[in-house]
């Protein structure tokens, strides 16, 4: 009998387990990317992100819900990205291009020096990356405000300077997008990133200036929108 990697309970979590994703579960497993997962580490509203086993190490894997994802607002975001021409809207193969563009923005803000977990390995709705954290998984910048605001703030600023430098902008950054890692920031859930040749590239841009200033100015910190944008683009 082949051996559970993961706990029966677990299969409560938003319907991830299904019989396609527990077989890629295992060939993951035969591949020696995974060994078994570990616990959860987050429940969200179109994956669910775990913990797990490699050896001696631990890893994140990253599994999107096929029976509930929003794929229509996936659909929207994809429709405009140029890496993804002719999109249709069949559900799993939104999901799966959905998984691999989030795979593509990290691979590419890693080599651009951006600081975000690299990613291992995807097979078609499951990403495996670092694990960022040492004990324990590092902390969302909500829940572990920086110690040193400023200069967190200007760190983050160099890491959005580097991936638009690269020719991309993250589209959904915010506190619930920025672990804080021994008071580093580092960006994680990148499956909204997109090249600066999207018509709304220039948007997310601003989006996301916005959402770092508001969460600064609430633990104090004066902050430039227009400020931060100039050194981004400069």
């Amino acid at each position: 009998m082949a051996k559970r990697l993961w706990k029966e309970e677990w299969k409560t979590f938003g319907n991830v387990f299904d019989q396609f994703t527990e077989r890629n579960i295992f060939k993951l497993s035969s591949q020696e990317y995974i060994d078994e997962l570990q616990s959860p580490l987050h429940i969200g509203k179109e994956a669910n992100v775990f913990s797990a086993i490699r050896g001696k190490n631990k890893r994140v894997v990253k599994i999107y819900r096929l029976s509930t994802c929003d794929f229509n607002r996936m659909y929207d975001y994809l429709k405009y990205d140029p890496r993804f021409p002719s999109m249709n809207r069949n559900r799993r193969k939104i999901i799966f291009s959905w998984a691999k563009r989030e795979f593509r923005n990290l691979m590419k803000a890693r080599d651009a020096g951006v600081r975000v977990p690299t990613p291992y390995t995807i097979l078609s709705n499951i990403l495996v990356m670092e694990f960022i954290g040492d004990e324990q998984a590092a902390p969302m910048l909500k829940d572990r405000h920086p110690e040193d605001p400023e200069k967190f703030l200007k760190d983050i600023i160099t890491q959005m300077r580097k991936l638009h430098k690269a020719g991309m902008v993250h589209g959904d950054l915010s506190s619930f997008n920025i672990l804080n890692h021994n008071e580093k920031p580092v960006f994680i859930d990148m499956s909204q990133s997109t090249p600066l040749e999207n018509t709304f590239a220039k948007e997310y841009l601003d989006r996301d200036i916005r959402n770092v200033c508001r969460f600064f100015k609430k633990i104090g910190l004066d902050c430039s929108e227009k400020e931060i944008k100039e050194k981004i683009t400069k």
